[in-house]
């Protein structure tokens, strides 16, 4: 055995694993403290859903309990954050970007009625034949009925109180 094999690499050599630099470690704790951070944010049900640890899972509880923007809190989040190294991150991250992928389709759903009540209230007959297309068992009565007292309440600068039943009904049959 030369002098130069005590150089080579050993199976069982700590440098044989793949090197990560300081600032990629770092980012990768910060992307944890964030996920962890998010975690608080869920209600029970959601929360309940998201697979971790029983510890991890009461430091949350206790987060939800702060009061938001003390010192406490911030110090929680932290802990939350050095738990999140021992979790399965990309499980938990799977999970609250489902819940927040729901959250978006609802708000999409939420800003298309939203749409549908001004272009009833602005528009003409065509537009309340467009929706009865969408919705063909919507009651049309109804809906005429609604659309001209919003028209009215608009003319007249009052309050929209039939704009937002409108609304409301749109929601209701969408069944958000």
């Amino acid at each position: 055995m030369s002098q130069n094999d005590d150089f080579l690499p050993d199976d069982d050599h700590p440098f044989d694993e793949e090197w990560v630099s300081k600032t990629r470690r770092k980012r990768e704790m910060e992307e944890l403290q964030a996920l962890g951070a998010r975690l608080p944010e869920l209600n029970k049900d959601q929360l309940s859903k998201v697979p971790m640890s029983d510890i991890l899972r009461a430091a949350v509880v206790e987060a939800q309990r702060l009061p938001p923007r003390c010192e406490a809190i911030r110090r929680q989040l932290q802990y939350i954050g050095r738990l999140m190294r021992s979790e399965d991150a990309d499980e938990i991250q799977n999970a609250v970007d489902r819940f927040e992928a729901g959250k978006q389709a609802h708000l999409q759903v939420f800003h298309k009625l939203e749409r549908w009540r001004d272009r009833l209230i602005l528009g003409d007959n065509t537009d309340l034949e467009a929706y009865l297309a969408e919705d063909s068992a919507a009651d049309i009565q109804y809906l005429r009925q609604l659309i001209r007292n919003a028209k009215k309440e608009a003319s007249l600068e009052k309050p929209p109180a039939s704009a937002k039943k409108l609304f409301k009904y749109l929601r209701d049959r969408a069944g958000v």
